[in-house]
């Protein structure tokens, strides 16, 4: 595509020189000589017309679309290294951000990869131009070069001054666009506590930052366009001037001078649109240091060389001396161990903040831990592939996320490839079949954003169901019913027991329902594990597990 934007150029280009240089002969042989006849050089320009028109119907049309192809890949780029990058990038992000730059920043490289090759053209057919001209006449080409090194400071200038206020321009664009989405997102709760006009002051607050900026790149704009637009003026006033004089007197054809004036007009061309050029380049320039920002980020989740996929043949996992902190905090676990047997349900109880669900993220590898080592069935999770791991790791979340899809694409999202019977299959065993039915349109109903248009119990059943048919050989529950009013916390109950038969299970519990799935319970303590037994051994000899216990339920 390039190579043909090449050529389709290259064609607009000699077509755009060659026109004046005809009609020069028109005037001068046709009309003022009469040595020849005008249909030939009617023929000749209507057929220069025509490979100047081909030509940059080839250009635009090959340069476009390599430009959209290439905003195709930036895209799908950024796009597949955000999903590639770990949990600790994604701890400091903004949602807006990182739409901003996917989006807005992309477009702008975007509309300068589909420009700036039009300008390079214009350079080009600038140098043939002049070549042109001093072969007509040196001295007004001179004449006409003149305003050039004055046009080329000024754009100089204004590109240092655009560079800074384009690269706040996009940051306050990216500001705006994560208030919208915040306030999107988070729409019933600025309605359950009546904040609209507190949002609208935000947004208001933004946008006015953003205008400023705006407002700043058109005032840098307007002191330096102008100048670059009238200073080629004052050159085409000169030619006119002196080459009407050389008419007069006989020392230039009238042919000459009409050519040399198409040629400046053409000359004027790239001082015209240089204005917009460089603001547009700026902008692209800063969007794409923001778009490499991201590509520039590392995950540190990575698989080691030589990893090979994880064969769970037990379900042992065992946390041997495991030490933790978040970024550069303080460590959350310290020193921790822990054994969980092929096919037993553990709950793990403590305070809030005493590393219960760090436990969890450990496990799956959305983090590593800073000291000692995690293994399942012996094997150091660190030295498989991540993908396979998760794949053998089932999760459900106090608050499960749902997809603004139907309800069989929400549950097959475990497996693309499951069958209708399969999705049904894995729905009854997580008692979530009958409410589905008496939906309007069954298991084809497509639910509002994160599911809000379902109950809490109805989210979670469909998170059960969605985890049934991974049939994960591990299973972690977090906090899976503390989001549910206890009578359709027991509801979902025998789901949950399904859901745990014969698999190694995590539970981090903070009911006594919850904790009553499992046979064997430890209490964590200030990253450690200060009591190991079951519920009522532990309700018997440690107070401040009945301690913990009779406060949750409260």
């Amino acid at each position: 595509m390039l190579l043909a934007a090449l050529l389709g150029g290259v064609l607009m280009i000699v077509g755009g020189v060659a026109f004046p240089r005809v009609v020069m002969s028109t005037i001068d042989l046709a009309l003022t000589e009469r040595s020849q006849p005008i249909s030939k050089f009617a023929w000749i320009l209507a057929g220069v017309a025509m490979v100047s028109a081909l030509g940059s119907a080839v250009f635009r049309y090959s340069i476009q679309k390599v430009s959209m192809m290439m905003e195709y890949d930036l895209r799908a780029g950024i796009y597949e290294h955000m999903q590639g990058l770990s949990f600790s990038f994604y701890d400091h992000a903004q949602t807006g951000q990182l739409v901003s730059r996917a989006n807005a920043d992309i477009r702008a490289v975007q509309m300068f990869l589909a420009f700036a090759p039009m300008m390079a053209l214009t350079g080009l057919s600038f140098v043939g131009s002049v070549a042109v001209m001093v072969s007509i006449s040196p001295l007004l080409t001179l004449i006409a070069l003149i305003p050039i090194p004055g046009v080329y400071y000024m754009g100089m200038k204004m590109r240092t001054k655009l560079f800074p206020i384009s690269w706040l321009l996009s940051a306050r664009m990216a500001e705006v666009a994560t208030i919208v989405e915040e306030s999107v997102a988070g729409i019933r709760i600025v309605k359950s506590f009546a904040a609209e006009e507190h949002r609208i002051g935000l947004l208001a607050q933004a946008a006015e930052r953003l205008r400023w900026v705006a407002l700043k790149q058109v005032r840098i704009r307007s002191g330096f366009a102008p100048m670059m637009e009238s200073l080629p003026r004052v050159g085409r006033a000169l030619v006119l001037l002196v080459g009407g004089w050389m008419a007069i007197t006989g020392s230039l054809s009238i042919g000459a001078l009409v050519a040399i004036n198409l040629y400046f007009v053409g000359l004027q061309a790239p001082f015209m649109i240089l204005g917009f050029l460089m603001i547009m380049s700026q902008r692209a320039a800063a969007s794409s240091q923001r778009i490499y920002a991201i590509f520039d980020e590392v995950s540190e989740i990575q698989d080691r060389d030589g990893a090979e996929d994880i064969e769970i043949t037990e379900g042992r996992v065992e946390f041997d001396k495991v030490s933790f902190g978040y970024a550069d905090g303080e460590n959350v676990l310290t020193d921790l161990d822990l054994k969980i047997e092929p096919g037993e349900t553990l709950a793990v109880v403590g305070r809030t903040g005493c590393g219960k669900s760090t436990l969890m993220r450990l496990l799956p590898r959305f983090y590593d831990v800073r000291d000692g080592s995690i293994r399942i069935d012996g094997v150091d999770i660190r030295d498989v592939r991540v993908e396979s791991l998760r794949r053998e790791i089932g999760l459900v979340l106090d608050e499960p996320f749902l997809f603004s899809e139907s309800i069989h694409d929400n549950i097959a999202y475990a497996r693309p490839d499951a069958t209708r019977h399969e999705v049904e299959e894995a729905a009854r065993s997580a008692d979530a079949h009958r409410f589905i039915t008496r939906l309007e349109h069954g298991y084809d109903t497509v639910i509002g954003e994160r599911g809000y248009t379902l109950s809490g119990g109805q989210r979670q059943r469909i998170a059960i169901a969605r985890t049934l048919l991974a049939d994960p050989r591990i299973l972690v529950l977090d906090d899976a019913t503390s989001s549910l009013d206890v009578k359709v916390e027991q509801q979902i109950h025998d789901a949950l027991g399904n859901l745990v038969r014969g698999r190694t299970t995590l539970i981090i519990a903070h009911r006594l329902s919850t904790i009553g799935l499992a046979k064997r319970v430890v209490l964590i303590d200030e990253g450690r594990i200060v009591a190991d037994g079951t519920h009522e051994e532990l309700l018997r000899t440690v107070p401040a597990y009945a301690d913990i216990l009779t406060r949750k339920e409260a």
